[in-house]
């Protein structure tokens, strides 16, 4: 594993855009919070051979402010996104759903990797009263990983992110426009329909995500609050039923599913809109936020 702990991306006070470990003021201190004003500052992190997880990437000494804060991750960087679907018990339950007996999977393409503090943009085909959000505790890999059995995991896993698995429900739900059977792709593959950020933490400072607390808000209102603990398939279970047959590449992102609360599930279903201001939050993480917009 490479030096760094918690990995950012940013644009310094120069203009340059660099990786950093961020230097926190304080230990409660939200990654996500940063502007210009706050005067965060980082440690350069020299990345070995394009590869963030290089054995030879380091922390150096040079210390930088930082100007605004990026997505921790590019489209070069991340070669697809793999998703798990009704992995939260209580989510599956507000579905009036079953416990699945494993995990149910679906791929997002990386054209939808979407930064922090960047707009979500809905396409005109989806702006009918159905964008959703889905605050989701995501991973990344660190190297290849095929048939891994559920021991070994841990060792794969170069860090976490928070995400946000936008979707558009009535491309997803409704028979008129989705077909006899749900679908999951087309409804939520559209271009920045998956924001990530706002840093990468390591495995070494998260030891244990089921420790950790999710929460969505969108416009200050509290839509999602819930324990990783909820889970339905833990990291491992994952990790290990996705690799099976499929070569999981260095730099895959998993986004392991949502908690209860999405918009369409509410009693008075409430759907994104151009404005609204979506942030996920998670502890040791720190918050992902993003705008709405309509193309």
């Amino acid at each position: 594993m490479p030096s760094w702990k918690r990995l950012i991306r940013f644009e310094s006070t120069d203009g340059k855009v660099l990786r950093g470990e961020p230097i926190l003021p304080s230990p409660d201190f939200d990654v996500g919070s940063t502007t210009e004003e706050t005067g965060l500052k980082a440690r350069v992190v020299q990345i070995a051979n394009n590869d963030i997880f290089d054995p030879d990437t380091k922390v150096t000494d040079e210390e930088v402010t930082v100007k605004k804060l990026l997505g921790p991750v590019t489209v070069d960087e991340v070669p697809i996104i793999r998703c798990i679907g009704l992995n939260f018990k209580k989510h599956i339950a507000e579905g009036g759903r079953t416990l699945p007996p494993y995990p149910s999977t679906f791929i997002k393409a990386n054209t939808c990797l979407n930064g922090h503090d960047t707009p979500i943009t809905i396409p005109k085909i989806a702006q009918d009263e159905q964008a959703d959000y889905e605050g989701e505790l995501c991973f990344i890999m660190s190297r290849d990983a095929l048939n891994v059995p559920e021991s070994d995991v841990w060792s794969y896993i170069g860090g976490y992110l928070c995400g946000n698995d936008v979707s558009s429900r009535k491309l997803q739900r409704d028979p008129k426009l989705a077909g006899t059977v749900p679908q999951w792709g087309f409804s939520k593959g559209f271009d920045t329909y998956a924001p990530l950020g706002p840093q990468i933490v390591s495995t070494e400072v998260i030891p244990d995500p089921a420790t950790l607390w999710l929460k969505t808000i969108v416009n200050g209102d509290v839509r999602q609050s819930e324990t990783i603990d909820d889970f339905c398939f833990k990291i491992p279970t994952i990790v290990s039923y996705c690799s099976q047959g499929t070569t999981l590449k260095k730099g895959t992102v998993i986004m392991t599913g949502t908690p209860s609360g999405v918009g369409y599930a509410m009693k008075n279903p409430q759907f994104l809109k151009p404005g609204d201001v979506v942030e996920v939050n998670i502890t040791e993480i720190g918050t992902l936020r993003n705008t709405v917009e309509y193309a």
